[in-house]
């Protein structure tokens, strides 16, 4: 990838910044969803589905015989403008960098190639923090903290997830159980299916199974997060009342999708004065980013929120 540095320092650092920031949230580093880079504008995911087609043997079919058909379509990733800035001004934390404090002159005149790898690492945190939670409740729109659609965001506006009604169930357990028993049998048995749901809620089922008797695991440990076999991949991000069921790896055969990249064909952190004659510097990371699902059929939902809840709220 290119990278445009305007910085006296160029190096690993800033280079596993950019890999850090783009990739590193849960759904990403733990490898449940797939992500396609350097898409400038828009990248298409073709889909197949076709209908039956065996039929009675004919001895000399014809064409009004034909049964079956193939629908091609495709869903799209069109990463959003977004971006990371902030200012600050290096005389306020001379204190903390005892090998650049002044002698005479004044300390980080230029900025130190070791100070600037701190504050990066730094920057990296946060951002690795806010797009976690974008990747998975993120919202488009106009409003400051809108950039792109999030996962959970998409699924839940799309016709073709299947819903589950869980109102009638009290315990985790019975929400996983419903949630199974409506996941298609063809999706059941595939090696990247999993179960998506807060900590909360999981830690609620791990009490749950705890308090089996002879059955869960010792309190002093954590049952496995399994049900049926199936993984229970639980996200900090994940709001609570909600339990997804669905296709999630880092393959192309996963049923959730990403695209990202940095503006223009290029990814660019730039680290420099804000003003020729000031003391203040600045750090700018352009960035875009989107999110979607492959076929939202193959998605099972169960939201149990009260009206209202649903509305996310920032982490």
């Amino acid at each position: 990838m290119a990278i445009n540095i305007q910085t006296a320092y160029a190096g690993e650092v800033l280079e596993k910044l950019l890999v850090k920031a783009t990739t590193g949230n849960e759904l990403v580093r733990r490898g449940l969803i797939h992500v396609e880079p350097n898409v400038q504008k828009a990248y298409y995911i073709p889909r197949l589905k076709t209908g039956k087609f065996l039929q009675k043997r004919k001895e000399q079919p014809e064409d009004s015989d034909s049964k079956g058909e193939f629908n091609i379509d495709e869903r799209v990733l069109k990463p959003m403008d977004f971006m990371a800035f902030t200012t600050f001004n290096p005389r306020s934390f001379e204190k903390f960098w005892r090998k650049w404090q002044p002698t005479g002159n004044l300390v980080f005149e230029e900025l130190p190639a070791e100070a600037q790898v701190a504050f990066l690492e730094e920057l990296g945190k946060v951002v690795d923090f806010e797009l976690g939670w974008h990747f998975i409740n993120g919202t488009a729109g106009d409003g400051e903290n809108q950039f792109f659609n999030g996962i959970l965001t998409r699924i839940l506006a799309d016709a073709d997830v299947v819903k589950v009604d869980v109102s009638k169930e009290t315990t985790m357990i019975g929400r996983f159980r419903a949630t199974y028993r409506a996941i298609p049998k063809a999706l059941r048995n595939h090696p990247g299916l999993k179960f998506l749901c807060s900590t909360e809620d999981a830690d609620t089922y791990d009490n749950e199974m705890t308090d089996l008797h002879h059955k869960g695991a010792d309190p002093t440990t954590t049952n496995a997060m399994r049900f049926k076999n199936i993984t229970i991949e639980p996200l900090a991000d994940w709001p609570q009342g909600v339990v997804g069921a669905t296709i999630a790896t880092m393959d192309i055969d996963s049923n959730l999708w990403a695209a990202v990249n940095l503006s223009d064909d290029f990814e660019s952190v730039k680290i420099d004065r804000l003003t020729n004659a000031g003391e203040k510097y600045f750090f700018k990371m352009l960035m875009k980013a989107d999110t979607n699902t492959a076929f939202g059929e193959h998605v099972v939902l169960a939201d149990w929120r009260t009206p209202g809840s649903d509305v996310p709220i920032e982490g």
